[in-house]
């Protein structure tokens, strides 16, 4: 009996290790996102500081990135250079859009006259676009091919590397 239990105990051991070993690398928080490969949710909002409003459909017929931020996150603070560098690279081919939500108007204009732009920025003053998109924190980035179908999402603060590696899922279409 003894035998049969140090048997039985071995197997599930092993069967543990390796399920841990499997899952070694992995993010436990990682959700794939069931909108890649479908088209982007529509939205029409106001660009921050202006009555302008941005309807997601005037971006059609060439990739966009579209990146959810806020002032409050300091991720978003260590990205936006990247970003800014990568939309004065890439654009006019690559088109880039800021959303931002859970914000005040008056702090994104500050953050955005002390850190620079080189792309639009609206304001989800509701959240509800950040609720189509499934956003779970800041940041977080969608790319959209030029049919508007969302390629690739990226969630956490991004380099000029990651910009290119995912900008790369949307232009293999």
């Amino acid at each position: 009996m003894n035998r049969t239990v140090l048997f039985v105990g071995v197997i599930i051991a092993a069967a543990l290790v390796v399920i841990l070993f499997v899952g070694l690398g992995k993010d436990p928080s990682a959700i794939h996102s069931p909108l890649i490969d479908k088209p982007a949710p529509e939205f029409s909002l106001r660009e921050v500081g202006t009555n302008k409003t941005v309807d997601l459909t005037q971006y059609r017929g060439k990739p966009l990135i579209i990146n959810f931020w806020a002032t409050w996150c300091g991720p978003c603070w260590e990205e936006h250079p990247s970003l800014v560098a990568s939309a004065r690279q890439l654009q006019p081919d690559v088109q880039f859009l800021g959303v931002v939500f859970q914000d005040k108007e008056e702090k994104i204009l500050g953050f955005l006259n002390q850190r620079g732009t080189a792309y639009p920025t609206v304001v989800d003053e509701k959240g509800k676009t950040a609720i189509a998109y499934g956003v779970g924190g800041v940041p977080e980035s969608y790319f959209l091919d030029a049919k508007g179908t969302i390629r690739a999402k990226f969630v956490g603060p991004m380099n000029g590397d990651i910009i290119q590696e995912n900008l790369q899922k949307v232009l293999r279409q």
